[in-house]
């Protein structure tokens, strides 16, 4: 029997060397390029390996083979996926102050790097004469008002006429609005921080024409309230929830941070089917600046109680079934090669969720499985 099954390997490994020097080699099927040819030297490969495979089972009890491997038992462990991508760093307190009313800037009270209030003085223009104005109008407001209160007492007296009294009242009300409205004019002068930050950069000087423009009169940041933004695969819809907790890296700075989504977008945008979502971060040291580039890591995927193995220890049979060696019959430091077919989950740093297939507490062989079969001998 022992005889039969030897001659029987021995013919199947001559005739797997004889077609292959028949057929075209590897290297030119491999040169050619062409996936077709490929996928067929492939699969008829996998069969040759198979028929070895089960002529070596044949051979066990006749004549065990054993082989020296390394084992791990598997233990529950945590398990979770992170989608890496890159986003940039934003701010929305970052804006350049413009004049509300164009003129001459005839006063400017801060400068680059200065820490300011929201609604500080920042600076002024030249209201072009509308002071003059206001105490013009503010003078008719006061004399029409007194003929209102006049008429009024008169009108309580039932003396003149309803028309005169009403004419008064309408008068002082036009005079008082002139003033507000000449008021309000003067205010847009002054320029004032919107918001409590510090100043970036002033682009003009006092004594300049300065108006609306691309450039403004000065930059005011405040970096306490920090956030990246980033676009996300429309795969990634209903595995990103707000609150979702994001490692938030800047090469530049050599720093890690742990921001959590606080926005998803509800848009896809069909140039590149994504939707965007924005993760605020802490800046307790003022180190984030708007427009840094960050790689951020976030958690779509997670299981307290999981099955992992070293990804490079899944193999492929011909069957295109993924499958690991477990030990089985151990005693001691030895036992028997099983091949077990399993279920493959997410992957992640090098290691594959086992979703079907194995259980805790199972012996698998996580080096040397390249060189052993079905049913060997193994020594750990």
């Amino acid at each position: 029997m022992k005889k039969i099954l030897t001659a029987t390997v021995v013919s199947l490994l001559l005739i797997a060397c004889n077609s292959g020097s028949e057929s075209t080699s590897i290297e030119t099927i491999i040169a050619s390029k062409d996936i077709k040819a490929i996928n067929a030297k492939k699969t008829e490969l996998q069969t040759q390996l198979a028929q070895l495979d089960e002529a070596m089972k044949a051979l066990k009890g006749v004549d065990a083979i054993e082989a020296l491997v390394t084992v791990s038992t598997l233990k529950d462990t945590v398990f979770s996926h992170s989608l890496e991508i890159q986003g940039n760093v934003n701010t929305n307190q970052n804006v350049l102050v413009q004049p509300e009313m164009p003129g001459n800037l005839i006063a400017l009270n801060v400068k680059a790097g200065q820490n300011v209030t929201k609604g500080q003085i920042l600076g002024r223009t030249d209201d072009g004469g509308m002071s003059q104005q206001l105490a013009s109008a503010e003078n008719q407001y006061a004399l029409a008002k007194t003929m209102y209160d006049r008429q009024k007492n008169l009108w309580n007296q039932k003396i003149g006429s309803e028309m005169q009294y009403l004419q008064a009242q309408t008068q002082m009300i036009s005079a008082q609005k002139a003033v507000s409205q000449i008021k309000a004019q003067i205010g847009k002068t002054i320029i004032r921080a919107p918001f409590s930050g510090t100043i970036d950069e002033v682009f003009a000087e006092k004594g300049e024409v300065v108006a609306p423009s691309p450039t403004g009169l000065m930059r005011i940041v405040n970096l306490n309230n920090m956030y990246i933004s980033t676009s996300v695969p429309e795969t990634y819809i209903g595995k990103l929830k707000i609150g979702t907790e994001v490692e938030v890296y800047l090469s530049a700075l050599g720093k890690s941070y742990k921001g959590k989504i606080r926005q998803i977008g509800n848009f896809i945008n069909p140039n590149n089917r994504s939707f965007g979502i924005e993760v605020s971060v802490p800046n307790p040291e003022k180190l984030l600046r708007p427009n840094q580039v960050a790689q951020l890591k976030v958690v779509d995927y997670k299981k307290d109680k999981a099955i992992v193995v070293p990804s490079n220890i899944i193999q492929e049979d011909g069957q295109k079934n993924k499958y690991v060696f477990v030990v089985a019959n151990a005693k001691g430091n030895t036992g028997t090669a099983k091949k077990v077919i399993v279920t493959l989950g997410q992957s992640s740093n090098n290691v594959t969720e086992i979703v079907a297939g194995l259980n805790a507490n199972e012996i698998i062989v996580t080096e040397g499985m390249n060189a052993i079969s079905e049913g060997m001998k193994l020594n750990f």
